[in-house]
């Protein structure tokens, strides 16, 4: 009969496990925030950008054609060559605390816990890099030392696209594929039009014009992707041009200043239109002669913008014809897009805290 009362009547038995039969509470812990973004050599020199091109151009998700006939491309051509010529462009944009990227997406990651902690959220942020260091397996670790059972991971990536946002997603999960003991996890897909974002980007445009005056166009150069993937189905060409309406919103009347393009054009085939060097020169040619470009797809300066942008772009413009180019840096360490980064990290906490 004794095997029918419940379990509250019947006398405690040891287990045979000598498991605690009153286990003590465990509280959830600390949140954690992974902050992530693309990578960069972990300095300006040969080896270190030939390690960081191997890993960042031998990821499928970047490089769509068969592996083994892109491994044969990369390894035996682009690895031999390419390092040494990008040395002197790397040192020419490198800060005292490392690369752009590196410095600013610190600073963003550094600004999100600090505003969370002083609205009394107990968090830890790290931030990671897809390809290079810090990179995502140890910044998943790092949190997990902490106590965090619970990890949102934020790409810094407004737009969505499949060789950005999916490969860190893609990585952090493989990562944890490999744990026993999980973390249960959040991933924020995109923001192509949060208030906060396209509100600091108008600000620093705003801050420009009323300073030195208005361009006769504003270019918002984004980073290409090839047509094909687009045509495959990924949203990245619709989240830029969500991006730039709501911009062109922001801005009122001088909306219709806003034009776009895509940079960093790679291989034979067909890419995004139109795209940035060629429309610049042929404003020009057309007698546009004052321009302003700003880089909405990267929320940190980096060699794509420092550089290919602010020097390469200006260069061929100027030669075509231009007289005066302006380039409005991204948002680096800008404290209205650090408290819209916080709220966007909040509102996607909902539940944990």
């Amino acid at each position: 009969m004794s095997s029918f009362l419940p379990s509250r009547y019947l006398p405690e038995t040891p287990d045979p496990y000598g498991l605690d039969p009153h286990p003590p509470f465990r509280p959830a812990g600390p949140v954690g925030v992974l902050v992530v973004n693309l990578g960069t050599p972990d300095e300006p020199t040969a080896p270190a950008i030939r390690r960081y091109l191997s890993e960042f151009l031998s990821d499928p998700r970047v490089i769509e054609i068969p592996q083994w006939v892109w491994q044969i491309i990369l390894q035996g051509i682009i690895l031999r060559v390419r390092p040494r010529k990008l040395v002197p462009r790397y040192q020419g944009i490198w800060l005292d605390g490392g690369s752009p990227l590196t410095v600013y997406s610190q600073v963003q990651a550094d600004a999100v816990q600090q505003r969370l902690r002083q609205q009394g959220v107990d968090v830890h942020v790290e931030l990671a890099m897809r390809y290079g260091n810090p990179s995502i397996p140890q910044a998943i670790n790092r949190l997990r030392e902490k106590g965090c059972e619970r990890i949102l991971t934020v790409p810094l990536y407004p737009q969505y696209a499949a060789s950005t946002t999916a490969t860190a997603v893609d990585a952090v999960c493989q990562y944890a594929g490999r744990l026993r003991n999980q973390p249960e996890m959040r991933f924020v897909k995109r923001y192509p039009a949060l208030p906060a974002y396209i509100d600091a980007m108008a600000a620093k445009v705003r801050q420009l014009w009323d300073e030195q005056g208005k361009p006769e166009r504003l270019l918002l150069s984004f980073h290409g992707l090839p047509q094909r993937t687009i045509n495959q189905g990924d949203p990245y060409h619709r989240d830029c041009m969500d991006t730039a309406a709501a911009l062109r919103a922001r801005l009122g009347t001088d909306g219709d200043l806003v034009h776009v393009s895509f940079q960093s054009r790679f291989g034979a085939e067909k890419w995004l239109e139109p795209y940035t060097e060629p429309t610049l020169q042929a404003w020009a040619k057309q007698g546009i002669r004052r321009v302003d470009v700003m880089c909405p797809g990267f929320l940190a300066d980096c060699l794509e913008t420092l550089e290919e942008i602010q020097i390469e772009c200006r260069d061929a413009f100027i030669e075509a014809g231009g007289e005066a180019f302006r380039y409005i840096p991204c948002l680096n360490d800008d404290p209205t897009w650090a408290d819209g980064l916080t709220e966007l990290v909040k509102t996607h906490l909902q539940g944990w805290y």
